[in-house]
């Protein structure tokens, strides 16, 4: 089993390039079945969940190759409905194929995804979207059985108890090439979503509204392949950001989508750090040490602060001055990585939702665990700010969302290596 080593106390300085996004590509990934031809996608992350989507695409008789950050899809020979259970508990968003399929062939098989453990994150509401449009489900021994009705799905109008992004996802790929308008209320803002739309528009779709909370698509019979690139990783960019505030130095990020990291940097920049941007680049220089956050970090739906940027930054506030207050509203489960970063030293508090950071003088090293991918990348950020030398294991985790992280600090001048 793999593990990084970290030898902390080293300023990061440097310049690095903003890797894909991976919660656009792995829709991004799917919708690729719709089109029946050849997709060219750019700027693909080489992680294990985009390895995982392959594998499903490859699965249901698609071709899928991938070199240099370019994945190659061609859906054109598709034969397959049903995705395995073993590749579906992979990761959590292979439930993204149900739309993708559903909209291409008009039936599935899936199975409850896997994931990080963050607790309860039912897809009842991707099935009474999907039996709404004309689906029927059930359940044969633990398997998800969709087909609609009269061969394509039928539009409608839905409004989503909360804008939760996979059934925003799910519902846009079904809908693209259902018969009708489909009208989504409370749809997820996510740029993620906007860049799935980016994609489908290229590919010939007609939707109107996305970046909103009122999606409109009419459907269409058929898309057609395109050549697109993914945006960047705002969350990959929070971490990196992160990291260079906790340990001390400067950042350039290159390749950055500056206005989606707005929620971030705005709360960045209340810890002291010097941070502005030009066209994609961003940059930011820390002091000595970080100032608390005054005001409550509290986790929300797009524009506001991202959950997945939660556990980077408390990993950076923990040896801050005073005490900042985080309030994780998406996730029940989105604390793991506390018990680590206390093992470091750090004083927190967790109190249901709520996690109190009390700023100490320092962190030490420390051998630890990585939970989930956010909070293994938050265990990187301490160990780099600590003194004396980490173990991380379980970095398993970390690989889904972060491509060769250890190559991006050491290009900083941080101390990391895979052991």
């Amino acid at each position: 089993m793999q593990k990084f080593i970290v030898e902390g106390g080293r300023k990061l300085r440097g310049e690095i390039t903003l890797q894909g996004s991976k919660n656009s590509s792995l829709p991004i990934m799917a919708a690729a079945i719709l089109c029946g031809e050849e997709c060219t996608l750019r700027n693909c992350p080489a992680l294990t969940d985009v390895y995982a989507a392959s594998r499903i695409l490859n699965c249901v008789g698609c071709r899928c190759m991938f070199s240099g950050n370019t994945a190659v899809i061609d859906s054109t020979s598709l034969s397959g409905t049903e995705i395995p259970e073993e590749l579906m508990h992979e990761m959590r968003s292979s439930i993204i194929f149900m739309g993708a399929m559903l909209g291409r062939t008009g039936e599935c098989t899936v199975s409850v995804p896997g994931g990080c453990e963050l607790g309860p994150r039912p897809i009842d509401m991707h099935l009474a979207a999907m039996k709404k449009m004309g689906v029927d489900i059930r359940d044969s021994g633990g398997q998800i059985v969709c087909r609609t009705r009269k061969g394509r799905a039928k539009g409608t109008k839905l409004s989503l108890s909360f804008p939760s992004v996979g059934a925003t996802e799910n519902i846009i790929l079904c809908a693209v090439t259902a018969e009708g308008e489909t009208v989504i209320n409370n749809a997820a803002r996510e740029p993620e979503i906007c860049d799935l739309c980016g994609f489908l528009r290229a590919c010939g779709a007609d939707i109107k509204g996305d970046g909103g909370s009122r999606i409109v698509i009419n459907g269409r019979e058929q898309l057609h392949g395109c050549d697109y690139a993914i945006m960047p990783d705002r969350i990959a960019g929070a971490t990196y950001l992160s990291m260079t505030a906790a340990a001390g130095g400067e950042i350039i990020l290159t390749e950055a989508c500056v206005p989606e990291m707005e929620p971030f940097l705005n709360v960045l920049e209340q810890t002291g750090c010097s941070i502005y941007s030009r066209g994609s680049r961003i940059y930011l220089r820390s002091g000595s040490r970080l100032r608390a956050v005054s005001d409550r970090i509290r986790t929300m739906p797009h524009p506001g602060f991202p959950t997945d940027a939660q556990a980077v930054l408390m990993a950076a506030l923990a040896a801050a001055d005073g005490t900042s207050v985080f309030e994780e509203n998406i996730f029940d489960c989105r604390y793991r990585h506390t018990e680590a970063l206390v093992k470091m030293g750090a004083d927190i508090q967790v109190l249901g939702k709520v996690a109190i950071v009390r700023g100490v003088q320092r962190l030490h090293g420390a051998n630890v665990e990585a939970t989930d991918l956010r909070g293994g990348a938050a265990m990187i950020c301490a160990a780099l700010a600590a003194e004396g030398t980490s173990e991380i294991t379980r970095i398993e985790h970390i690989n889904r969302g972060y491509e060769k992280i250890e190559d991006a600090v050491t290009a900083l001048g941080g101390s990391i290596r895979r052991a």
